[in-house]
């Protein structure tokens, strides 16, 4: 109920004043909401069948097959310093490319989709999480919640540029 107020007011205020609506695909990590361009997000799937990599940076959880594409499974709760989901709760994850490969970004849950105004979209707050803000393109407030917007091009790139620790 109250992700449809967020997103007809957003709607009301993208048609109002001639600005873009922008759709998001909601992910929770560690009980923090985050979202995604959904032009950006391919599947979302079960990550099942994970098979580590040897000296792999310890955010690779794995590669996972998807559909006959080998995916590289990235735990988002480790590459946000974060414990481990606890109980064996089922975790989700989120298909994405970057530079041409498939990665599954492993979360604890996918919400919905909200549209949200462009012009809502705020620079990170100065108290956010470092953590947080190394990976993020901005943020929107919600009804007594902020959604970080998720940087892919932050995210991955400068996990994939960091050497490997021997």
């Amino acid at each position: 109920m109250r992700d449809d107020r967020n997103q007809k007011a957003a709607a009301g205020t993208a048609s109002g004043s001639g600005n873009e609506a922008i759709q998001y695909v909601t992910v929770v990590i560690g009980g923090q909401l985050f979202g995604l361009k959904i032009s950006q997000v391919h599947d979302v799937f079960v990550p099942e069948s994970v098979t580590r990599v040897p000296l792999a940076q310890p955010e690779v959880q794995g590669v996972l097959n998807l559909r006959g594409r080998i995916v590289t499974a990235i735990n988002m709760r480790r590459r946000l310093s974060l414990p481990p989901l606890e109980g064996g709760q089922t975790m989700m994850a989120v298909g994405i490319e970057y530079k041409s490969e498939s990665y599954g970004l492993v979360i604890d849950t996918v919400g919905e989709v909200l549209t949200l105004a462009a012009n809502s979209r705020e620079p990170n707050p100065t108290n956010l999480d470092q953590r947080w803000a190394e990976i993020s393109a901005g943020v929107h407030r919600l009804d007594g919640q902020l959604m970080v917007i998720l940087d892919v091009e932050r995210l991955l790139g400068a996990m994939m540029s960091e050497p490997i620790a021997a």
